[in-house]
């Protein structure tokens, strides 16, 4: 019986230069959105909803059953809009297994209430490599890609591989491995995880950061091509170049503006922190930490 592909269906945000995924089976049928984004004033410290409420109609115009909201890993460059999305739409939350690593390492980081849970219960699902389900009529697959961070899951759905910040386009490269767990080793075994995939499996970034002879953002590739003409990753490099490359980019890289709201509400699956005394919420800065 052949294989039902998905529709992938892609939403950027300028402000963060993330791309979320709505994939579905079919018009009235099942679906998955994956990485969505939480609009986020640094300024104002004021959240809103532009990017969700675009999925939320495209949801709705297509009469689709939401079934998951995917996390590749708690990002750092941008708020999650899983739990709004699935208090409009409903559905499942669900991230790699490996997220109780990283909010071991934040919760003290951020002076996070004695209450907060560290063993990912704040998601209503925790998959482990390997595992296997079905959204719809479509077959889904989670690999873990520890690198980037030790949760990081890539998403095979059908021939559609969701990269999460594994990897970029391959003019862009790579993702960084300098944040509390990351590993330019273990990222360069995960690609090559991934790499053993068929060539024709298309690829979908959660970020694109065009280069100077690029002006339109992109994030579609394919196995094959990242192989190729992955500019930090491809099959020729060794490990050892790929660790140097990796670390010494590393060292000159700044850390990405949202980083401080962006994990203390993605290690809680996209929901704000609680109340303090006054009725407020609030997020912490701590100083000359990171």
């Amino acid at each position: 019986m052949k294989q039902v592909q998905p529709n992938v269906e892609a939403f950027y945000d300028p402000a963060t230069f993330t791309i979320s995924y709505l994939v579905y089976d079919e018009r009235g049928g099942s679906a998955a959105i994956i990485d969505p984004v939480l609009d986020y004033d640094p300024k104002a410290a004021r959240t809103s909803t532009h990017n969700a409420d675009q999925i939320v109609s495209r949801v709705s115009e297509l009469a689709l059953k939401l079934e998951w909201i995917l996390e590749t890993h708690a990002h750092a460059d941008h708020l999650s809009a899983a739990a709004y999305l699935q208090e409009k739409l409903g559905g499942q939350i669900a991230i790699g297994h490996g997220i109780d690593q990283v909010q071991k390492i934040f919760k003290p980081l951020f002076g996070m209430e004695a209450q907060f849970a560290t063993d990912g219960r704040q998601f209503d699902k925790l998959f482990n490599d390997g595992e296997q389900w079905s959204i719809g009529k479509l077959s889904a697959t989670v690999i873990a890609v520890p690198g980037h961070t030790p949760a990081d899951v890539a998403y095979l759905i059908g021939d559609a591989l969701f990269l999460g910040d594994t990897l970029f386009m391959p003019d862009v490269g790579s993702a960084r491995c300098d944040f509390p767990g990351g590993s330019a080793a273990n990222l360069y075994d995960s690609v090559h995880k991934l790499y053993q995939l068929p060539d024709q499996t298309r690829t979908f970034a959660c970020h694109d950061y065009p280069p100077a002879d690029r002006a339109e953002p992109k994030w579609e590739s394919t196995i094959a091509e990242q192989k190729q003409h992955n500019i930090h990753l491809n099959q020729r490099i060794s490990k050892q170049d790929f660790i140097a490359l990796r670390e010494a980019r590393d060292a000159t890289l700044a850390m990405p503006v949202l980083i401080m709201p962006s994990i203390q509400v993605n290690v809680r699956a996209g929901h704000l922190p609680p109340p303090e005394a006054d009725g407020r919420q609030y997020l912490k800065l701590p100083l000359n930490t990171l």
